[in-house]
């Protein structure tokens, strides 16, 4: 497959695209990155790499991230894991309070912002270090030292953060939150903020695509029917109430953030990961789904 020609037609064929949409400016410090920006990153199963654009700027992964945490989580946990949460896709936004209210504090899956507070709060449960030891992971799954929070996006992410306050506090009530509020979400907070660019993060996302290889980066080890496990709630729940559509034009398990960033993997095949900081009304990168909308049409490749 030539990778290379086919990122160069995306690219000229999202031109239409820019200056829609605007970046995530409920959240302070997002609001003040430049917009314009956009990157592709493919990497291989076979060890290539194929990029385009912004890709040695990082930028802040946000809900990407709830995939390292619901990997480490899984590990620790296994199958007891699903006591706390579901595995069903929300039909709601990312930060309803609603339907945790009326399913009675269960959050309905680990990617929702219910669910990966819930996620942080075994986290910090089950690790000695939870803010070192996450970032270590996340550093080991990407093979690179160079990944770091951002203390100011995840500061500014508390100042504004009532919503999540409130879903916390739900959770509490409901029995579903064992740990201290504030540290809790101080935790979450910090890991939405990880700053990566789309060259780190599609190398991060290989080991989902490439399954059959085994999955163990220092204590952490999943099978390979827990990966394609979590390749399947990436299907199913990793762009909210846009996950239908998602599956419609493009085909892929995959993830976004409202940094901008997605990224998706074909099992066997290559794990990808685009950014593009204007967010269309549900949350997700306006030129970033189109670029893998037209990746998967012009290989002519999805998993269906």
């Amino acid at each position: 497959m030539d990778y290379e020609l086919i990122i160069k037609n995306i690219i000229e064929e999202i031109e239409h695209l820019k200056g829609i949409g605007k970046q995530a400016d409920y959240i302070p410090a997002l609001a003040k990155v430049n917009p314009d920006q956009l990157a592709i990153s493919i990497n291989t199963t076979d060890g290539e790499m194929f990029s385009h654009g912004n890709d040695n700027t990082k930028f802040s992964i946000q809900s990407i991230t709830k995939v390292f945490a619901l990997s480490m989580a899984l590990c620790f946990e296994g199958e007891k894991l699903w006591q706390r949460l579901g595995r069903e896709p929300s039909g709601t936004s990312f930060n309803s309070l609603v339907q945790l209210e009326l399913e009675n504090g269960l959050p309905r899956n680990p990617f929702i912002n219910a669910g990966a507070i819930v996620v942080a709060d075994i986290l910090m449960e089950k690790l000695k270090d939870p803010i070192n030891d996450f970032i270590s992971f996340v550093r080991d799954i990407a093979e690179t030292d160079d990944i770091h929070y951002n203390l100011d996006v995840a500061a500014s992410e508390r100042e504004c953060g009532y919503l999540n306050a409130a879903i916390i506090n739900l959770l509490k009530y409901h029995g579903n939150i064992r740990g201290n509020i504030e540290d809790v979400l101080h935790f979450y907070f910090l890991m939405c903020s990880i700053e990566m660019n789309s060259q780190q993060l599609a190398h991060a996302f290989l080991p989902f695509a490439n399954h059959k290889k085994e999955f163990r980066f220092g204590d952490i080890m999943l099978t390979h029917s827990q990966v394609k496990r979590i390749n399947a709630i990436m299907q199913t729940c990793g762009f909210y109430d846009e996950a239908g559509d998602f599956s419609y034009f493009v085909g892929l398990p995959g993830k976004s953030g409202v940094g901008g960033g997605i990224a998706a993997v074909f099992p066997g095949l290559y794990s990808v990961a685009v950014w593009s900081p204007r967010l269309n009304k549900k949350g997700n990168s306006v030129i970033g789904m189109k670029m893998l909308e037209l990746l998967t049409t012009k290989t002519e490749e999805s998993i269906f």
